[in-house]
């Protein structure tokens, strides 16, 4: 049975940093492009950033900020920002994309808020 178990996000004030993690099992973690996506009210969910082995991606418009990363004997993969918006208030949702085929995993969600 696939897992993804999401912690961290929160409240969190413009200017602030925040962390997410999130936990993978029943996966052979190191065959899956890792994704971190989020989804703000009224919006198309949208990518946020990516890792396959050690090359990441990013959406322009956290380029700088954000920073994705992973750690495959945890199986875990982790998406710190810093230098928060207000605008980037969404839900978090954590993904699992399998380099080989159509497998594809989310995560339960995060709220992030960014506000005063």
């Amino acid at each position: 049975q696939v897992q993804l178990v999401e912690s961290g996000g929160g409240l969190v004030q413009p200017g602030g940093s925040l962390g997410l993690s999130c936990e993978a099992s029943g996966i052979t973690f190191s065959t899956y492009r890792m994704g971190w996506y989020r989804q703000a009210p009224g919006k198309q969910r949208e990518l946020v950033a990516s890792i396959t082995g050690s090359s990441t991606n990013y959406a322009d418009s956290v380029k700088g900020r954000f920073t994705i990363s992973r750690d495959n004997a945890k199986k875990t993969w982790y998406l710190q920002m810093n230098s928060l918006k207000p605008e980037d208030t969404a839900v978090y949702y954590c993904n699992a994309d399998w380099t080989y085929g159509s497998l594809n995993y989310w995560g339960q969600g995060t709220q992030v808020t960014v506000s005063s």
